[in-house]
């Protein structure tokens, strides 16, 4: 019995390493394949487009999903006008980054971890081929952050099992799943394991997060109660938000963290201003720094 329960756990472990466990950096001269999901049209911009930036310009695929149409995110208008609004806003801003973008049409604020939108990613997620998956955190203050990441790390199993979504091949070996950072401390902070020097992308991260105006020129502001700090003029409007962009993206000395120190160095570490950071989700893929370095390329090497 004991020798029986011996070659179950063996066989276990095989099949767990084939399909869960230590990712395989894409071979020599193969483009990296990303895909990030966000809850809004904004939010993959915001967290990850310094990164894609750096990515493509390398010649690696990264394509942004926005899981809702954002047809709520306005205090004018709403519907299927902002909707379409908010979708030509981040393909302008997709243009600046090199990356491709997709806005599915679920309800801004209505979105639900159904079984239904579960399958329409995990479809997503192997059509896109991907060696990394990047969603939020679970723990976050809108509903449609949270259902996000729940409906994406359901699937980061899934997608490497062929009866599930039979109508889409599945993935030989499941992806690198990272989270996107946040500042809620429970049930748990944030802890960044990888940590992205995106100080030469943060002008084109910037000039791709002006393209979306309904939400940086209008709807924030207005929720923010400074509306009437926005200038009129439209282009001391952008210098405008340009300016907060980099106010609110700037680096703290005090957020010094160890990935950051490990992957630069520590003299280096503290010139860099402008990061974006990733937590590796246990529910994918679990890198060795090797294959961390191979899925960043862009990191010195060390």
């Amino acid at each position: 019995m004991a020798r029986t329960a011996v070659v179950m756990a063996t066989v276990m472990l095989i099949v767990f390493s084939a399909t869960g466990g230590a990712a395989e950096p894409s071979s020599a001269g193969k483009p990296l394949r990303i895909i990030a999901f966000g809850a809004h049209p904004d939010d993959c911009e915001l967290k990850v487009g310094g990164t894609a930036a750096k990515w493509s310009a390398l010649g690696h695929q990264v394509k942004f999903v926005s899981v809702t149409n954002g047809d709520i995110g306005h205090y004018a208008m709403a519907g299927g006008p902002l909707a379409q609004r908010r979708t030509a806003e981040v393909q302008d801003a997709a243009k600046v980054l090199g990356v491709t973008t997709q806005v599915l049409d679920h309800h801004d604020g209505e979105l639900e971890p159904t079984l239904e939108i579960r399958k329409e990613l995990i479809r997503l997620v192997r059509e896109w081929k991907a060696d990394v998956v990047i969603a939020p955190r679970p723990n976050d203050y809108h509903p449609d952050h949270r259902y996000t990441s729940i409906l994406v790390q359901d699937g980061a199993y899934m997608v490497a099992v062929p009866y599930i979504c039979p109508d889409t091949p599945p993935l030989e070996k499941n992806p690198v799943y990272l989270y996107t950072e946040d500042s809620f401390q429970k049930p748990y902070p944030f802890e960044a394991d990888i940590m992205v020097d995106v100080g030469d992308t943060a002008d084109k991260k910037f000039e791709a997060l002006s393209k979306i105006q309904s939400q940086f020129l209008e709807w924030l502001p207005w929720m923010a109660k400074m509306q009437q700090m926005v200038p009129k003029e439209p282009e001391k409007a952008k210098q405008f938000m340009l300016e907060m962009f980099k106010a609110r993206m700037k680096r703290s000395p005090e957020k010094d963290n160890a990935a950051l120190v490990k992957r630069y160095g520590q003299e280096q570490a503290g010139k860099i201003e402008y990061v974006e950071s990733f937590e590796i989700c246990e529910y994918g893929s679990q890198p060795d720094e090797d294959e961390i370095r191979a899925l960043f390329p862009f990191f010195p090497k060390g």
